[in-house]
């Protein structure tokens, strides 16, 4: 860690400068009390100006901090039930109104990466930024036939920033891992580098521009969701062109208020959205803070959900979706032994565990929940419950997972800000059970067998041959295992006899001794022959 020293200095520094440490609750333990001790011992701390006692300072810290922390913030900014509403407020600055670099860098950037001058290419660049969020901003401008545009560029440096703060979080993660197990089950080591790689991954404006592509193609003329169109041929690693779009950011409930916009309906709606990425496509956008996601207005009977900065996804194994779907199903059912069941299948659970116990914590924990609308369920306290309860039973959390809790934790903050009386249950239900019956039900399994059909078909004249090498493995298999018991017999025989000349040695040592001192004459002079010679036989026979 020591190599990781200036920049834990650094960040010392910053939160004692805007005395961030006051932010948290009462430190419940000896060791926390120590950490805010210690964050107190920095003089920055004693010096703070009015900023360190202002709602803008979690903001600030975080912007001055970098691309990780600015992360954190944009998801901290979607829980209306963590923070102050005037520190919230602040935070969602993070999403779009960052501090941009200077326009002259992003001309640079542009004309370099696009080779050639910046009148070529735009009929028009706005040098005033549209938006300037942690790893790229956005200018406005037009092309040469007067199409208006974004132009997103990535800004100078900031995948040097990622690596440079991704590796302390992989060392720390380590040590963690190490000075105490109980966290090891949650693989935070693993996860810091799946999470370092997804960041650097948004710092490919090439990959973001194909994944919109795929996500525009999967809503085509969709009355859901509508993706802006990428220009390939403006679009490289670090620069991305994309149709320029109108609307307001999913938290803008002033507006849909005035519009007279159905927000019950527009939140069940993007409900919709997330379980079809989900389960439908199996490509679910996977940074959903309002800085992303927006809503059409020009038809208020009718909206649209606008879906922006496309560069973080995910995916999941068709065995993982099965396994999130049963979960859930089982959830909305008040099932809770189906849940445990299902996570036992999937391997979840460690050898041994007391299901019907686990079933009832999670009732207990869990239960409470369902019978609440959203607005009144605090899931903080229960997402620590679920957590301690997954160290105290050695639970395994899958790492490919993560992203979607994430994604969860978004989706439902997003709801909550939006309709918080939405009935979550409710409208899960009918799509998880249609989704889960199209996978195992009746017709998916004849449909599977139809298009496995004709590769069964082409191979039965191989079948005979293929059956009777199986039946000769097995045969030399049977052969292998009875030489295997024959040598195994052997050599139990060997370590027995072996035993029982270590006996007879050790006997013939321990007597020959002692009645080489103990004796006299012919009696001594026996016994150290007797041990002498038992020692001999001992080393002869190896």
């Amino acid at each position: 860690m020591l190599q990781h020293l200036p920049r834990l200095l650094a960040i010392w520094s910053v939160i004692a400068r805007y005395r961030l440490d006051t932010l948290l609750p009462p430190p419940p333990s000896l060791r926390a009390r120590l950490v805010i001790l210690l964050l107190r011992l920095h003089p920055y701390w004693w010096i703070a100006d009015r900023r360190a006692r202002q709602p803008e300072r979690l903001r600030l810290a975080f912007e001055e901090l970098g691309p990780l922390f600015i992360k954190l913030g944009q998801l901290l900014a979607t829980r209306r039930d963590l923070l102050p509403d005037a520190v919230l407020d602040e935070l969602a600055k993070l999403q779009d109104q960052v501090p941009p670099f200077p326009a002259r860098h992003a001309i640079s950037i542009v004309e370099q990466e696009l080779k050639a001058p910046l009148a070529q290419k735009f009929s028009r660049f706005d040098e005033t930024p549209l938006a300037a969020a942690s790893i790229a901003q956005v200018h406005t401008a037009a092309l040469p036939d007067g199409r208006e545009v974004v132009v997103k560029i990535l800004r100078p440096g900031v995948d040097a920033e990622i690596r440079r703060d991704m590796a302390l979080l992989r060392d720390l993660t380590a040590l963690l891992e190490e000075r105490f197990p109980d966290l090891a089950q949650f693989h935070p080591h693993r996860i810091a580098r799946d999470y370092e790689q997804t960041l650097l991954d948004e710092t490919d404006l090439s990959r973001e521009a194909a994944n919109t592509r795929r996500m525009r193609a999967n809503f085509l003329n969709s009355p859901l969701l509508y993706v802006p169109e990428v220009h390939g041929d403006w679009c490289t690693a670090r620069v991305m062109v994309a149709e320029r779009i109108y609307g307001v950011p999913i938290d803008d409930t002033a507006t849909f208020t005035r519009l007279g916009i159905d927000r019950q309906a527009l939140s069940e709606k993007g409900l919709t959205i997330f379980f079809t990425q989900l389960l439908t496509h199996n490509f679910f956008h996977a940074d959903m803070h309002p800085g992303n996601v927006f809503v059409e207005t020009a038809n208020p009977t009718a909206p649209r959900y606008i879906a922006l900065d496309v560069a973080i996804v995910g995916q999941l194994s068709r065995e993982d979706q099965l396994t999130v779907a049963r979960v859930v199903l089982a959830l909305i059912h008040r099932d809770f032994m189906e849940i445990i069941r299902v996570a036992h299948r999937a391997g979840w659970l460690p050898p041994g565990a007391n299901l019907g116990q686990l079933a009832d914590e999670v009732q207990r924990i869990a239960g409470r929940a369902l019978d609440k609308p959203i607005d009144q369920v605090e899931f903080g306290p229960i997402m620590v419950a679920l957590l301690d309860m997954a160290r105290t039973h050695h639970l395994e959390i899958p790492v490919q997972l993560v992203l979607l809790i994430k994604t969860l934790i978004h989706v439902e903050g997003l709801g909550r800000s939006l309709y918080p009386a939405l009935d979550i249950w409710s409208l899960a239900k009918p799509l998880l059970t249609r989704w889960i019956q199209d996978q195992i039900g009746p017709a998916a399994l004849l449909k599977r067998i139809s298009e496995q059909a004709p590769a069964m078909i082409a191979g039965m004249p191989e079948m005979p041959e293929l059956v009777l090498d199986a039946l000769t493995q097995m045969r030399n298999n049977g052969q292998w295992q009875d030489r295997q018991l024959r040598e195994l017999a052997q050599l139990r025989q060997e370590i027995r006899a072996g035993r029982r000349r270590d006996l007879l040695v050790t006997t013939g040592i321990l007597g020959g001794i002692a009645l080489a001192l103990l004796g006299q004459g012919f009696v001594a002079t026996a016994g150290a022959v007797l041990a002498i010679t038992a020692f001999a036989w001992r080393l002869a026979a190896g």
